[in-house]
């Protein structure tokens, strides 16, 4: 199915699926436990992100996003560590750190079987094994760093993409990569160097520009 999906596709797809669980997606067929579950999943196809930070009007899919970004603003920082009395923002944050105190090393590799306590170790100590790529797409043997660049690449081998571009009629996983495409075509550059006016099409390619004045 093919086109952009908007909260009307959310709300008839609900309907059908309607009742007793399991639920299923009819973008990309994954199944749900729970109809919540599905019209939270069904925002990684609309791209919508109806929770909003007052303070710096970033958008997030879930409320609960929005209530852990909230921290960086407060600096609120409730999770506490009983043996070093250190305090984190977030509980994945609090929880890798006590796995130093308790010699926990859930992250194990799948070549050597060796454990570490953070999953950032391992991803490094994989490089030994793969030279640095890690994932393969076995339809055109491409290797990527991370599975978020390897999901990304697969979905472009799939005719299931949602998102088309309308002047060039190629597709896309995500409506966020579909916006970012369409720059190409516009010539629109949103990001903005505060140095030296310095305009990009994507954020990352500002962040990249930035070391350059640091």
């Amino acid at each position: 199915m093919n086109g952009i999906f908007t909260s009307v596709h959310i709300v008839s797809n609900m309907e059908r699926n309607a009742g007793d669980g399991p639920f299923k997606c009819e973008v990309c067929n994954k199944m749900l436990k729970q109809s919540v579950g599905l019209k939270l999943h069904m925002r990684l196809h609309t791209g919508d992100k109806p929770f909003k930070c007052e303070v710096c009007n970033k958008m997030f899919r879930q409320s609960a996003n929005l209530s852990q970004h909230m921290r960086v603003h407060t600096g609120d920082k409730p999770f506490k560590c009983e043996v070093c009395n250190r305090i984190f923002g977030h509980s994945s944050s609090w929880k890798q750190h006590m796995t130093m105190h308790s010699g926990e090393k859930p992250f194990k590799c799948e070549v050597c079987d060796k454990r570490f306590g953070r999953n950032i170790y391992l991803k490094k100590h994989m490089v030994t094994h793969t030279g640095g790529k890690t994932f393969k797409c076995e339809i055109c043997d491409h290797k990527f760093p991370n599975s978020s660049s390897w999901k990304q690449h697969v979905m472009m081998h799939s005719e299931d993409n949602p998102f088309k571009c309308k002047v060039c009629g190629k597709l896309f996983w995500r409506n966020i990569y579909l916006k970012k495409h369409i720059m190409t075509h516009s010539g629109e550059k949103p990001f903005k160097c505060g140095i030296c006016d310095q305009m990009y099409t994507e954020s990352r390619a500002l962040k990249k520009h930035m070391t350059t004045h640091s």
